[in-house]
């Protein structure tokens, strides 16, 4: 028997939380394993006056005498610390109800991290030069710079004018390009650990059409998602609800699975390095010079 139009509604309005859920838990331990990374490698470099190993993974990282440069890389670099650990806490609804005031501080702290790596970013890109990739990724990479500061200027718009259900849309939006960088990486690391070997890039200039397209999709794959999550959850179908909620669970697993190739292929190598350790890869990371692997900033 087929239960009433009102409890298959409100069924599948649970699963599709449930599955949101998911996907945001399993994201946010792939992000704090991001955020140690960076904590590890780059701080830990840094509090031990070896700057010249961030040359390692960010091309320029630390250039002797070039200040300004290397104040803009820094920014771009720690200031994902505060990302990566604010943006979690700022869409949990747990902490909002609870901690109004911890929530509006961190709010303003966060906004103002994701503007100003976005204006590193934009600097390292233009002015300083020496990005990798080719001038349609730079465009992708700025297109994702232009979005941050614009939702983070409407996320600021809409608290202070006291229209919060727009403001949590923003806020969501904003959380999402901000955390574009991951996205990248954990794509990127799948689509290693699936072909592996480097296919659809030149390895050594890190161009083609793969990350070229993953630029854009970096940016505009999630915020289409979130579109489709907001107009299911708001006032979707019972069907529209269930078909959401079986791409989120799609998702999650995806990104679990982007999660692991990540660590294995990016973060723990440099981190925990070890010839031991790199001969026992699994089959699917390549071998070779980390550095090509690694092409990918941060």
């Amino acid at each position: 028997m087929r239960p009433p139009e009102g409890t298959l509604h409100r069924k599948a309005g649970a699963t599709l939380a449930a599955a949101c859920g998911t996907w945001f838990g399993t994201a946010v331990v792939g992000q704090v394993l991001f955020g140690a990374y960076v904590a590890i490698f780059y701080v830990g470099s840094a509090l031990q006056g070896r700057w010249e190993d961030w040359n390692k993974v960010f091309p320029k990282g630390h250039v002797p005498g070039a200040t300004l440069s290397n104040l803009a890389v820094a920014a771009h670099v720690l200031l994902a610390l505060v990302i990566l650990v604010g943006g979690p806490l700022q869409i949990l609804p747990a902490v909002r109800r609870r901690f109004p005031a911890f929530h509006r501080l961190t709010g303003r702290v966060y906004v103002g991290a994701m503007v100003l790596t976005s204006l590193a970013g934009l600097y390292l890109v233009w002015v300083r030069g020496g990005a990798v990739g080719d001038l349609t990724m730079h465009l992708g990479i700025s297109l994702d710079a232009l979005f941050i500061m614009g939702f983070a200027g409407m996320a600021l718009h809409t608290a202070r004018t006291g229209r919060f259900d727009a403001h949590r849309r923003w806020a969501l939006r904003l959380y999402l390009v901000g955390t574009a960088v991951w996205f990248f990486r954990i794509s990127f690391s799948l689509w290693l650990m699936i072909h592996g070997r480097p296919v659809g890039f030149d390895p050594d200039t890190f161009t083609g059409p793969f990350p070229t397209i993953m630029t854009f999709a970096q940016t505009l794959v999630p915020l289409g998602i979130l579109e489709l999550y907001l107009r299911a959850r708001d006032g979707g179908s019972a069907t529209g609800r269930f078909a959401t909620a079986g791409l989120l669970s799609v998702l999650a697993l995806l990104t679990a699975a982007g999660t692991f190739a990540a660590f294995l292929i990016l973060w723990k190598p440099r981190i925990a390095p070890s010839p031991r350790a790199q001969a026992q890869q699994p089959a699917f990371v390549p071998h070779g010079d980390p550095q090509r692997l690694s092409l990918i900033q941060l």
